[in-house]
């Protein structure tokens, strides 16, 4: 559904990532955990900045165990304000020429949920996780850039690369006081906000000077804690599926029975940045990230929380009654 008639794009889609195991949460699922004053969950408070910045509808990517739960606890409460859409992350779900290896159980990672949603997306899209806390600031950036007219009409034309974008964190302010995260490691350009390569560390912890990578059997990595990182906060146009299709299949050649490895976002985008099939911006902000990794997370995440919304940020409750105007908006915006 069109909710910005004026616009002279279609209003772009906010895919949410919340398939994940939570395997670091004790098992309770992040995505349905509330945090907001009022049962609020994080990903509440992302579709309501996504509603205020433009998004026109949400697409969930799920696993097909949890769409029951899901439907409750999330989808009821959306559904009254914008369209909303789910998808499921089929392990079995390869490119062609590979099958499910035997025993495989954990997911193929977030570039492969990316992946799910080919046959759902056709406009521009930006693409969260449905655990972290972004900041309104963030997803006007984000929803000024993916709804720019020229956002891939020259690299479809086989003119340009395809212009993608990212919105990069300081590392120190992304960290856990409990235990190890996964960041994406961003280097930019000194003269422009172009990136040039993504790293992905997935055993990163603080320290008292800064942080450390601390991969298991490999080197340790000393980190200052001032690097850009993704928070896997992207925007993209429907090309970036066959970009990652081709880079997936490669990833599987060399990985596909190793059953912890993971396609991330991180390492699709590095492959068509590198190939120069695309480029990605890096825009700035300055919302305060905060997420949960580990229960003890929990506490600190509702105290930002009510602060906010003590500041008057955001309504409380959020949604306020759920009744969708003639004109498809949100009431309580």
């Amino acid at each position: 559904m069109e909710r910005h008639s004026k616009m002279s794009t279609p209003a772009p889609t906010l895919l949410v990532l919340a398939a994940g195991m939570s395997s670091r949460y004790g098992g309770q699922s992040k995505q349905t955990d509330t945090m907001g004053p009022h049962g609020e969950t994080l990903l509440d408070y992302s579709v309501f900045d996504g509603i205020r910045a433009g998004f026109g509808r949400v697409v969930f990517i799920i696993r097909k165990e949890s769409e029951s739960v899901f439907r409750e606890r999330v989808v009821s409460r959306l559904e009254p304000h914008l369209p909303v859409a789910l998808v499921y992350q089929d392990l079995a779900d390869l490119p062609e020429g590979f099958t499910l290896p035997e025993g495989r159980v954990k997911p193929w990672g977030t570039g492969h949920a990316v992946l799910a949603a080919r046959h759902e997306i056709r406009e521009p899209f930006c693409v969260i996780n449905a655990d972290d806390f972004y900041g309104r600031t963030s997803f006007a950036a984000m929803a000024d850039f993916v709804r720019r007219p020229a956002a891939g009409a020259e690299a479809a034309a086989g003119q340009e690369p395809h212009r993608f974008s990212m919105v990069g964190f300081q590392l120190r302010k992304t960290l856990s006081e409990y235990g190890k995260v996964a960041r994406g490691i961003c280097e930019t350009g000194t003269t422009d906000r172009l990136l040039r390569s993504v790293e992905e560390m997935t055993d990163i912890y603080r320290t008292p000077g800064g942080a450390e990578n601390r991969p298991e059997g490999g080197p340790v990595r000393p980190l200052t804690g001032d690097e850009t990182v993704s928070m896997n906060f992207w925007g993209f146009t429907p090309a970036v599926f066959d970009g990652f299709t081709r880079s997936f299949a490669r990833f599987l050649q060399t990985r596909l029975h190793d059953p912890k490895a993971e396609f991330y976002i991180p390492l699709g985008v590095d492959d068509l940045i590198q190939s120069g099939e695309a480029t990605c911006e890096v825009l700035p902000t300055n919302s305060q990230w905060f997420g949960v990794t580990y229960q003890d997370d929990k506490p600190r995440v509702r105290q930002a929380l009510q602060a906010i919304v003590d500041a008057g940020e955001y309504p409380a409750p959020l949604w306020g009654k759920p009744e969708r105007s003639e004109a498809g908006e949100c009431p309580s915006l």
